[in-house]
Order: structure tokens, then sequence, then C-alpha cells
């Protein structure tokens, strides 16, 4: 028996993969809250995402369940919510859920509501009957439907007000003093006490590939010459490189590993992942100069080009850890695959270097992974490196190609706008540090993708997909574009992105800053039940982080305070949750850094008439690992960049010759010409 519900009219791929549900699904928005005040029946929201391993399995087990389903109808209004879609919804019900759980939060997210939207019980995933200590599905539902009809549903509507109430005077927007140095070294200690030691990372498992603790601990290095730091970068990243977290034949890396040793991935690919980790391994490139890092920035990129962009230029999301239903199968090989596909000799290499065993690692397949160091396993054969490297080549160009004849993950196309934000930064770095245009053009191609696409009526929005831009972009989407736009500009693609950022932030003021200091992560809503300032990063970093940083590099650039102010704001209002946890405020705690840097460089480029030295100035800056350097390009015939940044009007072109200078804050060393004496004061920065 066929069924359609609401969800068929919408273009999320997550809602239209429970279209056909029995569920008599809603779509989050009035008509649901509408029909649950008139019938006075509680909502079941039902939170996830469409490359999400179990939430598949719970709709499998039980959505797809007739007998469930009806069960789910008769007691509830049901509410289908794309997490990606709504952000917001699914930050407020997942603070609210890990309260009233005893177990950590995860997705598919389940939350039991009342008419007016307050939680008051929330699960993760539950199998359809009980089993192994989880109550089934169809219990849950009893319960929970007695309950409602008891004389106890005073006091669950009491513990939802309660709850709220809690929650909306624990909401902090503000703080009186700004973080110091003394709280930046607190936390770094604190991040090195936590640390892997062997395998990089964080100690324990799950171990997810936290690039941000990465990108403050190579910051801290830099600004101190600490060698604990760098020490724990370079071997963190060297770990993900080789683990089965790490896609050795597509590049690209999933989204976590389940064990310490970064070998067995849940398998998903998240574009926010894959685009934070190629700027990590980018800046460590830049520090270390260390050739591995340069090539899995590369594999980074090339996959997101090769697989996750639309002809237009956007970016897409996601792609599913499952094939075939089967988790990991695209991914995972056979002892016996690899000697079909290979000649003997070939095949032994690659399987000795790749852990490929008869029986597999993973469900009797195995996932690629590397337990040695490239050098002394090559020292091992008596090859030098560059030799293995060739040999390796050819197998895994073999398999990749005889891996894309298998039926491919689910891909979710929507584009987001913070995540392409996140992408276009990672590509635009990339450009500029690796020399290839290939990654500047992709870059550019997808911020005008954006802005064609995903700006309405001169309004930001959030998420776009076949035809459609709809709903208003949240703080994440405004920090993660505007850091973007920033880098675009720096990097000389022109003062146009500069202007764009600048509108953008001022937007953000105008719709998402609230009164006392920080941001709200979303827009007034009579459908939320408050409005939340995030701090503390997640998958993706804080918005009011990435955004404080904007607002630093926005003064710095412009010498307008009201930037450094916005930005000392968001300083003020984290500095309790950088007391309380230091590792979950990382990307504060860079932003901080570069606070704290009164002697970070402007670098005014002025080029002359011809633009003569342009390609060599470029690449010399970006050669260089200067996470606190801010350029300025002035180029002929571009009257923008004056009236943009005032403060830069006299920094010209030296008797007709390209000019570089060099400012700290309002001061400016004299002006430098030559070939030679430019490129030696971009090594003094």
């Amino acid at each position: 028996m066929s069924f359609t519900n609401r969800l068929i009219n919408e273009k999320s791929p997550y809602l239209i993969q429970h279209a056909h549900n029995p569920v008599d699904w809603y779509p989050w928005g009035e008509e649901a809250f509408e029909r649950a005040r008139k019938e006075d029946k509680p909502i079941f929201l039902s939170i996830g995402y469409a490359t999400c391993h179990w939430c598949h399995v719970m709709e499998t087990e039980s959505f797809e369940n007739p007998e469930i389903a009806a069960l789910l109808n008769e007691a509830f209004v049901n509410i289908k919510v794309d997490r990606e879609e709504h952000p917001e919804v699914d930050s407020i019900y997942m603070e609210f859920a890990q309260a009233l759980m005893s177990a950590p939060g995860g997705w598919p997210l389940n939350v039991v509501l009342t008419p007016d939207l307050k939680p008051f019980f929330a699960v993760t995933y539950l199998p359809p009957k009980t089993r192994k200590g989880l109550i089934g599905v169809d219990q849950f539902i009893q319960q929970i439907s007695m309950l409602w009809k008891s004389d106890d549903r005073a006091h669950l509507i009491a513990q939802a007000d309660k709850i709220v109430e809690l929650f909306a005077k624990a909401a902090k927007t503000s703080g009186e003093d700004l973080p110091d140095e003394q709280l930046l070294e607190d936390a770094i200690q604190t991040i090195f006490d936590l640390a892997d030691p062997v395998f990089g990372g964080i100690k324990g498992e799950p171990k997810f590939p936290l690039s941000y603790q990465a990108a403050l601990l190579l910051q801290y290095s830099k600004a101190h010459s600490d060698s604990r730091a760098l020490f724990y970068v370079d071997l963190t990243l060297e770990m993900m490189a080789r683990g089965g977290i790490y896609d050795h034949l597509g590049g690209g890396f999933a989204r976590y590993a389940i064990d310490e040793r970064w070998q067995i991935p849940h398998f998903e690919k998240m574009l926010y992942d894959n685009a934070l980790l190629a700027e990590t391994y980018l800046n460590a490139y830049q520090f270390t100069k260390k050739a591995n890092f340069a090539a899995i920035t590369r594999a980074c990129c090339d996959y997101v080009l090769r697989e996750m962009v639309g002809q237009e230029g956007g970016f897409f999301s996601a792609q599913d850890a499952d094939s075939d239903g089967v988790e990991g199968s695209y991914y995972t090989w056979t002892r016996g695959q690899i000697e079909g596909f290979l000649p003997p000799e070939e095949s032994e290499l690659f399987c000795r270097y790749y852990g490929v065993t008869w029986e597999g690692n993973f469900e009797g397949r195995s996932i690629l992974h590397v337990d040695i160091d490239r050098t002394l396993f090559a020292e091992t054969l008596k090859l030098k490196p560059e030799q293995l490297d060739e040999k390796l080549q050819h197998a895994r160009e073999v398999l990749f190609k005889k891996r894309s004849e298998r039926t491919p993950p689910f891909k979710d196309d929507k584009v987001i706008t913070g995540w392409n934000g996140l992408m276009i930064q990672a590509l635009a770095k990339a450009g500029a540090v690796l020399s290839d245009d290939r990654y500047r053009d992709a870059a550019l191609k997808a911020a005008q993708f954006i802005k064609e696409k995903l700006v309405q009526q001169g309004v930001l929005m959030h998420r776009y997909r076949d035809g459609e831009a709809r709903f208003f972009a949240g703080l994440e989407d405004y920090a993660f574009l505007i850091r973007a736009l920033i880098t675009l500009f720096e990097t000389g693609a022109g003062s146009a992105f500069l202007k764009w950022a600048i509108e953008l932030a001022d937007e953000a003021e105008r719709t998402l800053k609230s009164p006392e200091g920080a941001f709200y992560q979303s827009r007034e809503d009579p459908h939320l039940l408050m409005r939340k300032c995030d701090f503390y990063d997640g998958a993706e970093p804080s918005g009011n982080a990435v955004h404080a940083e904007n607002l630093i590099r926005l003064y710095q650039l412009t010498q307008q305070e009201k930037y450094l102010k916005a930005g000392e704001d968001i300083l003020k209002a984290v500095r309790q949750f950088i007391e309380a946890f230091a590792p979950g405020a990382c990307y504060h705690l860079l932003a901080l850094q570069h606070y704290l840097n009164e002697k970070a460089p402007l670098v005014v480029v002025a080029l002359n008439d011809a633009g003569a030295l342009k390609k060599e100035i470029n690449e010399a800056l970006f050669q260089q690992f200067n996470p606190h350097a801010t350029i300025v390009w002035k180029e002929k015939g571009d009257p923008l960049i004056d009236q943009l940044l005032p403060f830069c009007s006299e920094q010209l072109p030296v008797e007709g010759e390209t000019a570089l200078y060099v400012c700290r804050g309002i001061q400016c060393e004299k002006p430098v010409t030559g070939k030679e004496a430019i490129l030696q004061a971009i090594h003094n920065l």
C-alpha cells in the first residue's frame, strides 16, 4: 500500500525521503501547530538529516511500519524537521533534550512537545519493539499517550513550563569583562591535558576531526614558538590522514571515527567538515612546508569539486554513509576484490600498505588505512618514498575507477549558504597558497551563485534547492560567508567582495545583534521558544566566534570603532563559557588570539598602472603562515577601495612603481619598492 503525506511538497531531501511514510508528517509550521492546539494533542517532533545513518534505520524500522504509523497518528501531531534547514529549531530542542535525557544527544532527535511547543520528553533512536534495554517506539507512544490523557498531564505541562523558564533565564547574551591572555594560556593547557599523545585528537572514542583545536594550537605555536602545540597538530593531522576516516582513493574525510585510532569511520561525508579540514591542512602546510599537508588539502578540494558542486557553482551539503542500504559498502574492500583488479605484486604491495586483510576490519571487509609511516614502509622495501608513491598511485587510480562503478552513496544536493561560505574560504586560500587558479575560480563562481540565487529582495537566505531559495539566513550563514568574502578580497579578487562583506555585516547587526552584546542565532520568530546566542563550537564553528574575528578583521581594514566594539561585545559574552569549558570554545580563542595581537600587520599593496608584481607578492604573502595579517590590494581603476577604506587612501605607488606598505594600527612604515625589497619585507612580517 502506498502513502503520500504533506512532505511531498517540500524541497528538503530529508523530508522527501519521508514523504511516502504512512506517518501523517507535517513540515515545521503553523498548520501543524494549529492542529495540535485545535485537537489538544502533543506534538511528536522528529529531527534529522538526509545522510544520517540512524535516521534511515528508524525510518525503515518504524516510520514505514503502518502499525506504528497508526499509533503515532492517533496519539500525536507529527512534525518532521531537517536540522540543516532549521538549525535554530534543532539547536533549541537539542539543548532541551540533553537536559531531559541521561544519554548524549544525537540524531534522529525525537522530542515530545505540548501544543505550545514546550518540550517534556526526548529520546534519540528507538527500535520498533523494546530490546536491549531500549524502549520500543510502540511502547513509547502508549506511555506518552497515557500520561497525556491522565491526571499527570498537568504535571507534564508544569515541567515543560519550568524547563523553558530555566533555559530562558540561563540564556546569556552579554558579559562585563574581556577574556585575557591568562585565560588563553589556561585554555591551551586544558587542551594539552585532554590530548591523545599517541593518535592525536582528544583521548578516547569516538574521535571527531576537530579542525578548530588544531587551528587554535597552530596559531598559538606561531605566536609563542611552542613546540608542544606544533607537535600535537602535526601528530593529529598525520594520524587522521593515515586513518580510515580519510578516503585514500577519492579524497575527503568522513564525519568521525568510532575508534581511537581513526580507523573505523562513520562513512558520511559533510561539506563543512571537508571545508574546515582543507583549510586546517593548508595552514599546517604554510607553517611546516610538509608536502603531505598540501596533498591532503588538494585531495579534499578536488573531492568537493569533483563530486559536491552543481553546474551553477553552489556546493552540495553531504554524502550518505550507506550504499544499497549497507553502511560503508561503497568505500570498503575484500582482499579478493583487490587481487582481482591488480596484478599480484601490485596487489600485495597495496594490501600491505593499506591494511587490507582476508578477514577485514569492518564486517568482513577492509577499510583502507595506513599503520606505518610512509618513509619507514618504503625503507622496508628498499625503495625511496617517491618510488613507493608512484607504485601506489597507479593502484589507487585503478581501484578508484573500479569503485566508481559501484552504486554511489546518496547525495544531499541542497545548497546551504553558511557551509558554502566555509568552502569558499578554503578554496580561496588554497588557490592563493597552492597557486592553483582552479580553486580560486571555483570560489569565485560559488560566491557569484550565492549572490544571484540566495539573495532575495536584498536579503540573504539560508538554503537553495531545485530553484527555490528559502528561510532567512542565520548567524552562521552571515558569519561564514562574510569571512570568505573578506578572504576573497585579501587574495586579490577585488574590492566588490569587501563591499559585500561590509553590507552583510551591517545587515547582521540590524537583524541578529542582541541589545546587550552578542548575536542571536536566528531572526525573531514567533514559533521559537527563545532566541539563542550560541557560543560553543559544535560540528561547525560557533557563529558568534567566527563573526567576532570578522569584526576584528573589518576593524583592522576600516579603523571603524563600531566593528571593534561589536567584536569586544562577543568576547565579553563568551568569557564565562571559555572559563567553564575552554575546548568547546576554540574558535572564540582563535578570535581572542587575533584580538590580543596588537602588532597584527595590515599590508597595503599599491600596484602601479601595469599591476606589476601582483602575482609574486600574492604568492609570497600566502606562502607564509601569518594568520593575523590583513591585506589590502589597491589597483588602478578601483575608486571603490578608497571609499571603503579611507584610512588607506594615502598609500600609493611610488614614482610609478608598485609599493608595499606595512602598517600596525594606524602607523605605517615607509613604502618598500623593488621586487627583492618587497619580498624581504613580506618575509619579515
